[in-house]
């Protein structure tokens, strides 16, 4: 069989069919959100795996917002919101989700370099220039429909952390009832821990790189936004794709961070080893106590996840700020004719990278990030609600009451999680 027989089929292979969700959904269990997992599972074992059910929901739901509003507009999510937001205001959210995403950069590529010296041996600052030039040059380079299509196939990087629970033994008893009946005491580290899981898992950048993502899909397939849609059986088809595809997608995060907690509970947390800063650390504590494979497995995940997630994060920040701005941005589009849009992304994973050689830690680099999304996401999912909840903006399109409940009731988590970051 030639290489061209199996490109088409590569090419033509359903998980290439699969829209924004899975993408999304893949990128929000980057190197740093492993971290937090990591901690979860080796701090409290068992009992935290119940975070995943609850946040699958109001996670998706949120998604599924930002998805319709891309779609049924046909324009990103800040350049909708510049309706519901004055230019000040919207301006300071958009710069805050930019340095957000920097420090989140700088923790993923640290984490990055630091696993990729444990399997290869060479240093970590040389590894992670390797890995910022990389996703750097390929995001510029190659056009979002080809650029697209190897960021699906590297979510299969997600199931490694469902082959490591083949190489340790699981009691899934406790498992299942650790699930829905944890036991845990209320306190400043539990708290701690499940505001960071939350904080995590339902992130700002997914906002906006998801409604653009299905906006750059549907110019890619020549289609009008469902507002000028005439037809509406094909318009209701459009909506049912993107609930299976949003729903599916943080499906697949949210079990893939379940088998992280759940791996690092039973071999990590079991073993005493309580506290991880790193996600090395994570991937070396598994060594010992699970062995070469399991090691490997989870390296390399965290290798492929974060060749996902930086990208996506650098772009979020750039879709966002060129809508502000009314700037032309598209991955489609080459450097020579976005160029605004791509310096911005060129900016985020650069100043990610002098940060390596700076004072700064990338665990302080992740703990500001988390404190900013923090409050950025409050506003951000109130206006997202607003929005998708206004005939004006979204014609007949409006979200159902029960997308409303799970929306408001995502919004109202992250409000208490926000407020707990200035009291704790």
């Amino acid at each position: 069989m030639n290489l061209s027989v199996i490109w088409q089929r590569i090419k033509h292979h359903p998980l290439s069919r699969v829209g924004p969700g899975l993408v999304t959904g893949v990128a929000d269990d980057d190197p740093s959100g492993i971290v937090t997992y990591s901690q979860a599972g080796a701090q409290f074992g068992l009992n935290m795996l119940w975070t995943m059910p609850l946040a699958y929901p109001l996670m998706a739901s949120i998604q599924v917002l930002c998805a319709r509003i891309g779609r049924v507009t046909g324009r990103g999510l800040a350049a909708n919101m510049k309706d519901a937001f004055s230019p000040p205001v919207l301006f300071l959210l958009v710069l805050m989700l930019l340095i957000a995403n920097v420090l989140n950069i700088a923790a993923d590529i640290a984490a990055m370099g630091e696993v990729a010296q444990l399997v290869t041996g060479v240093n970590w600052h040389i590894m992670t220039g390797v890995f910022v030039f990389l996703t750097l040059l390929l995001q510029i380079l190659i056009p979002y429909r080809h650029y697209v299509f190897f960021l699906k196939w590297l979510s299969l990087s997600l199931l490694a952390y469902g082959a490591v629970l083949f190489t340790v033994h699981i009691p899934w008893s406790e498992v299942v009832w650790s699930t829905f009946f944890p036991s845990f005491t209320w306190n400043t580290d539990s708290a701690a821990v499940i505001v960071g899981i939350f904080g995590t898992t339902i992130s700002p950048y997914l906002f906006f790189w998801q409604s653009s993502q299905e906006v750059e899909d549907m110019n890619l397939r020549h289609q009008s936004n469902l507002l000028n849609q005439s037809s509406e059986s094909e318009a209701k088809t459009e909506l049912r794709r993107i609930q299976w595809d949003t729903w599916s997608g943080m499906l697949y995060s949210n079990v893939a961070a379940y088998c992280i907690i759940l791996a690092t509970a039973v071999t990590l947390h079991a073993t005493g080893v309580r506290d991880i800063n790193t996600a090395a650390e994570a991937a070396s504590a598994l060594r010992p106590l699970a062995g070469e494979f399991a090691f490997l497995l989870f390296a390399l995940g965290i290798l492929g996840v974060g060749l996902m997630g930086v990208p996506v994060l650098a772009a979020s920040a750039a879709y966002a700020l060129s809508e502000v701005f009314g700037w032309r941005s598209s991955l489609e589009d080459s450097a020579s004719q976005a160029g605004k849009f791509y310096s911005i992304i060129a900016l985020s994973v650069l100043l990610a990278l002098a940060i390596q050689y700076s004072p700064i830690s990338p665990m302080k680099a992740l703990f500001w990030s988390a404190v900013i999304n923090g409050i950025v996401a409050v506003p951000l999912m109130v206006a997202i609600m607003v929005l998708s909840s206004k005939s004006s903006v979204m014609g007949s399109h409006t979200a159902s009451w029960t997308m409303k409940m799970l929306g408001w009731g995502a919004t109202g988590f992250m409000g208490l999680a926000a407020m707990y970051l200035f009291i704790a």
